[in-house]
């Protein structure tokens, strides 16, 4: 059988010779490189999509994950929809791989709680991570300065900024970095407190105890009968006089 091979033109652009193999629940965009898998009832980023992919839809599926392996091969993607699903985990490094012509990277609508840099990589594509359940700490404000968001709602979902876009607290200049560690200064503090009553308590119990030990002797020899002098002494204290 005939090879499957995608030819380059000299402006850039795909030309169909011999169709390579489309992912099983995908169609493909041959001339401009798209790999189609949206509404395909998918649970994991499916395997086979071919590396010359530039522009790659996998939204509104039910991908609970992403494995750090998952677009190793798709060094030319410029565009990449992953919204809509229900990812609650990044492997570390998942989207590490990702080209420098990635430009598009949609992660919004899904159940992202929490998220660091390794995840993302130096990747510098437009980032869109509005409507996750997003929890706001240190590491998730380091994630967002570094990223190039698409700045739109996003809202927050615990604590006292809870419903709020996160975008904009972030801009109205709350430090979740600065929050977090006043919080672990106070954890401390409440830490070393404890500790030192323990210690108070426990030399006062251990000082009380010996108290009453000693007092408890010194009952004791006051119970002891006085030892009595016997005739002998007596006479030889007298005789000496």
């Amino acid at each position: 059988p005939t090879p499957s091979l995608w030819l380059f033109s000299p402006h850039l652009s795909l030309i169909d010779t011999v169709s390579p193999q489309c992912p099983d629940s995908c169609h493909c965009a041959w001339d401009t490189a798209t790999v189609l898998c949206s509404d395909a009832g998918l649970r994991e980023i499916p395997e086979g999509i071919p590396p010359e992919t530039v522009s790659l839809h996998l939204e509104r599926n039910y991908i609970r994950s992403i494995p750090e392996s998952a677009f190793s091969d798709l060094v030319h993607l410029r565009d990449l929809y992953l919204s809509h699903n229900r990812i609650d985990s990044l492997a570390t490094g998942a989207l590490r791989h990702l080209g420098p012509e990635l430009r598009l990277l949609d992660l919004s609508h899904n159940q992202l709680r929490q998220a660091s840099r390794e995840e993302f990589g130096p990747t510098r594509a437009k980032t869109r991570l509005y409507h996750n359940p997003w929890h706001c700490d240190c590491a998730l404000q380091e994630l967002m300065e570094a990223l190039n968001l698409d700045r739109w709602e996003d809202p927050g979902s615990l604590g006292e900024h809870a419903g709020q876009p996160l975008v904009k607290l972030l801009d109205s200049g709350v430090n979740f970095c600065s929050l977090q560690r006043k919080t672990t200064d106070i954890a401390m503090l409440v830490t070393m407190f404890v500790w030192f009553f323990m210690v108070i308590v426990y030399v006062v119990y251990y000082v009380r105890q010996n108290q009453a030990e000693a007092r408890r002797h010194l009952e004791y020899l006051k119970s002891l009968p006085s030892p009595r002098k016997t005739p002998t002494e007596t006479d030889t204290l007298s005789t000496g006089f």
